[in-house]
């Protein structure tokens, strides 16, 4: 079993399989990664088969949940591939599977890519959106929803201008469904808590990367899930963002990446953000890319 010491706010290289149980029990606040989806990145990832996808990731999956606190989160970013002209189910499957077993499927939040690539298809529109599935182990779980309000917008300049009776008590539904509102309560309010649409571009500049996602995804679900000296991981690591978005934000992180090429990238990037920048030890395969330097953070209690 690794020591904080040696897997703390460092790139560890291997397959997340081989690494995940080394790391210690209910060690990490949240989990947000992107896997290689499915028949997808074979000539990085080698490729998983639709088919063969929630038996993949299973595995995986019973380690994130070793790993993560009681009140942690995990949010798995994916997305349906089309296979003989219709979507797969494979994510669907997942999502099954994993309540099975015993994460809660607690909220789906959706990335709209906003600069999704044109193209034409046959039988369907290009993608221009993709999953971010939120799973918990608990139903109370760490959430400061404070750190992710958005401004009011002009409607409310106008809106809350001139009230009418309606507006100054709370008005129920219509349809019975229960959900009321009253918007005297929206006065004098700057800013408003955001709806589970996330409007985000692609990455640009994928640094190499054959699936690269925005540096403000992480950087999004991070601030909502955790306080500062909090610990992310990244079991697919990639090209180092959520490693970039958690040093920005004062969290730790620790990642795993298989690809040797993409660690150096990350490397390259996670000491270009640091506070007080350090030499980038590379060492053999076999062990640990030594990636410090996290400015002023504090080492948190493990356990």
């Amino acid at each position: 079993m690794f020591y904080a010491a040696d897997w703390l706010d460092k790139i560890l290289p291997g397959d997340c399989r081989d690494i995940l149980p080394t790391l210690p029990e209910a060690s990490v606040d949240l989990i947000v990664t992107s896997p290689p989806y499915a028949d997808q990145r074979q000539h990085t990832y080698g490729g998983v088969r639709p088919d063969d996808y929630v038996d993949w990731f299973l595995p995986i999956a019973a380690e994130l949940k070793r790993v993560l606190k009681p009140e942690g989160s995990f949010v798995l970013n994916i997305k349906e591939r089309v296979v003989d002209g219709e979507r797969h189910t494979y994510v669907l499957e997942l999502i099954v599977a994993l309540r099975k077993q015993g994460w809660l499927w607690t909220e789906e939040y959706i990335w709209h890519k906003r600069n999704s690539y044109p193209g034409k298809w046959p039988n369907r529109f290009r993608d221009a959106w993709e999953r971010c599935l939120h799973f918990t182990k608990q139903k109370n779980f760490a959430m400061y929803q404070d750190a992710v309000r958005v401004p009011m917008g002009d409607w409310s300049q106008s809106r809350l201008r001139n009230l009418s009776d309606t507006d100054k008590r709370r008005d129920n539904s219509r349809v019975q469904s229960g959900f009321g509102k009253k918007i005297e309560n929206w006065v004098g309010r700057e800013l408003a808590y955001p709806d589970n649409v996330l409007h985000m571009a692609t990455e640009c500049a994928n640094r190499n990367h054959s699936a690269a996602f925005p540096i403000e995804l992480p950087s999004w679900f991070i601030k909502l899930f955790t306080q500062p000296n909090d610990i992310v991981l990244d079991p697919f690591i990639g090209s180092g963002t959520t490693a970039e978005a958690a040093i920005q934000l004062g969290r730790h992180y620790v990642g795993i990446e298989l690809d040797a090429g993409y660690i150096q990238v990350a490397a390259e990037r996670i000491n270009a953000v640091t506070v007080q920048p350090q030499l980038l030890v590379v060492q053999e395969e076999s062990e640990l890319y030594d990636i410090v330097g996290v400015g002023e953070l504090d080492t948190p209690k493990l356990g």
